[in-house]
């Protein structure tokens, strides 16, 4: 499982030097041996949807998805995505330090959550229940 990711995370780690042609560089990832439940999800019947089925791998200590698969309509394994996580110390929390996306049938992926050449996440915001409220979410153009 993509874990305890320090070096991925690391402001001393620029971003041309993480990001590569098809992959992240392995050599700043971190993968350990880890409990996790793995859930299967699969489409209802008479239903339809992009991803038929999905595997998700969700981390038995912190419940954080670590790993999930797509699958195509013909059942081939079509997207794979992880989340490199880290401990935050200082929240604490344990949460991924990015996320990546690839499509296994054109060879793309896509990144994000990248702050190694950021101000680091601020944590100290508090949302209060008046936040998620309707007229609350209507004012910031959330329908």
């Amino acid at each position: 499982m993509p874990y305890n990711s320090y070096k991925a995370h690391s402001d001393k780690v620029k971003l041309k030097d993480l990001i590569r042609p098809k992959h992240l560089n392995p050599d700043l990832l971190r993968y350990e041996l880890h409990r996790v439940w793995v859930v299967e999800a699969t489409l209802k019947k008479g239903s339809r949807h992009i991803n038929p089925r999905r595997t998700f791998y969700v981390d038995e200590d912190s419940w954080s998805i670590l790993i999930l698969d797509h699958y195509d309509g013909q059942g081939n394994i079509w997207r794979y995505m992880e989340a490199p996580s880290v401990n935050y110390y200082e929240v604490p929390v344990f949460w991924a330090t990015l996320e990546t996306s690839h499509d296994l049938k054109t060879g793309r992926y896509i990144t994000g959550l990248l702050d190694n050449e950021e101000s680091p996440f601020d944590f100290s915001y508090q949302a209060t229940p008046e936040d998620f409220s309707p007229q609350n979410l209507r004012a910031r153009g959330i329908r």
